[in-house]
Parts: C-alpha cells; structure tokens; sequence
C-alpha cells in the first residue's frame, strides 16, 4: 500500500478515508465494497450508516487500524479474515484463518437440503460450522452430527452454534471422514437403525496440481481445499464410506467443482448403483452439487 494515498492532516472524516482506500485498493477484487466493510468495522456501525453519514469522524486509533487493515486486504487476504465474520444463508458466521470462508455457492447445498426435511443429519467437513448450523436453525426438530479433522475448525464451528442458539442439537466430533464415528450408531440386528437421513459435505474439490496457481490458496486453508489429484479423492472416500450410514430413502449432498459433474457422478453410481444420482447447477451454470438419492423410505427421525 502506498502510504502517500493517505492525507496526512488529522482528523480525518470517513469520505476522506474511503477514498484513500480506494486509491490503495486499486486492482484489489471488489475494492468499494471492501473499503466500506474495513471502515464499517472499525467504527463498529453498519455499513449503511456508514454511506448515509459520510461527514462521521475517524478517530487517530481508527485511522491506524483501517490503514492496517487496508495494506492487509491489498495483498489480497479474504475480508472476512479482516473483520471476522461472513454472512451465510442470512446468518452471520465467525471466521478465522484456520477455516474455509463460507461462499454463496454454498447455499445451495443448504437450499437443497431444506427440501428433504431430515431428521437426522450429518455434516462432514463442517469447517466453519456454517452449513450444520443453518440447518440447525430452519430445521427445529433435526439432530446434527459434525465431524472435521481439524481441531481449530471444530472450535469455530461449535462458536457459531452456540452464536446462533443450537448448540444442543448438535454433536461435534474430530475424525477423518466417517472413520471416528462411533460403531454403536450402525443398524444391527435387534437395535433400532438410527443411521443418518443425509449425509452434507462441502469437502475439499480443488485439483491438487492447481492449487499452487490459486490466489485462495495463498490465505486459506490447504486442508480445506486440497482435493487431491483430479479434485474428487475425498469426495469418491466418502462415497465409498457413505452406505452402512445412510437410511434408506436418505441422501447424499456433496459440493464440487464446476466441470466436475460427470466424474462425480461416474463415482457416485459406482459406490451406489441404486441410487438416483444428478448434478445440480448454481446461478452462473456451474455444477455445483452432486445429489446421490437411495431408494426406500426415509426413516423417522
């Protein structure tokens, strides 16, 4: 950032530090939007009283924080690392460098699953907690399992369930995929079945040899987003995985990546030749979200 974008009289009002960060956010992705966000957060008012009262104060401490901020989101990091929080399905999550930022891409497979109405859910690769969560929230009657492998996401996620009130209803367990689920969940003979009306993912779909060339790949994650050769690896692992836990009836929502439709689902039918499976586009056309439906009646919650 260039240091000379900042008028140096002090105090300065917000239209004259929304400027300079223009100025300094010049090439960035989605500059105006940013500058606002940064400066909102500082303030701690809305972004909307922000542009209606550009004449507000910046205080010297102000100043310096967004300054701050501004050089750090000019290098290209995610502004929702900067202000620690991202809305999702009309929900504010928090979210930190340890987990993937939620994207809008990703209300689909919520949308979708909304639809089927389980009862029993589980989440894999929860991350942030944000698709569990929003489930948790339209679903009232709904139990939710969420597992990831990783510690520092699972603490953020139980954050958001707790933020949004439904902690409770939800489990949160550290395993790899499906391995640490406890075995006593399986149907047996003479137990009740109580395996999972929808298994959700939204796993790690980038191909491993493109990761490097991805400017994602430079501030978030790489276990949140290192699919392994091809992009698919975890996702045909939890189809593999996926079958003594799923209901009959029941279904599998897993996010992928666009043009990565007909291998997901060539994956799909092999590890569930029964079952109906498509692919589901988002809003710019993409494939988005690979839905794997057995046949049978779902089970009652």
């Amino acid at each position: 950032m260039k240091t000379s974008a900042w008028p140096p009289a002090a105090p300065l009002a917000a239209r004259a530090a929304l400027s300079a960060a223009l100025a300094a956010l010049a090439g960035a992705e989605s500059p105006t939007l940013t500058a606002q966000a940064l400066l909102a957060h500082v303030l701690g008012i809305t972004r909307s009283r922000l542009l209606a009262h550009p004449e507000l104060p910046v205080a010297p401490d102000q100043r310096a924080a967004y300054e701050q901020l501004v050089a750090r989101a000019a290098l290209g990091e995610p502004l929702a690392y900067l202000t620690g929080q991202r809305e999702f399905h009309g929900l504010d999550f928090l979210v930190e460098p340890g987990v993937l930022v939620p994207r809008p891409e990703t209300e689909l497979l919520v949308d979708l699953a909304l639809a089927r109405r389980p009862g029993r859910i589980l989440d894999v690769g929860t991350g942030s907690g944000c698709i569990a969560v929003a489930l948790a929230a339209n679903l009232p009657q709904a139990v939710i399992t969420a597992v990831d492998l990783s510690p520092a996401a699972l603490a953020v996620a139980r954050r958001n369930a707790r933020r949004h009130g439904v902690l409770g209803r939800l489990t949160f367990l550290e395993s790899d995929l499906l391995s640490a689920l406890p075995a006593s969940s399986l149907p047996a003979p003479g137990r009740p079945a109580s395996s999972f009306q929808l298994i959700a993912a939204n796993l790690p779909y980038v191909d491993r040899g493109a990761l490097c060339d991805l400017p994602v790949a430079r501030h978030e994650p790489w276990l949140a987003l290192d699919g392994g050769p091809g992009g698919l690896a975890l996702v045909g692992r939890l189809l593999r995985q996926a079958g003594p836990w799923l209901a009959p009836g029941g279904a599998l929502l897993l996010e992928i990546g666009a043009g990565q439709g007909p291998a997901a689902q060539s994956l799909a039918y092999a590890a569930f030749p029964a079952a109906r499976c498509q692919v589901h586009p988002d809003l710019a056309g993409h494939d988005r979200v690979l839905e794997v439906a057995l046949p049978g009646p779902v089970r009652p919650a």
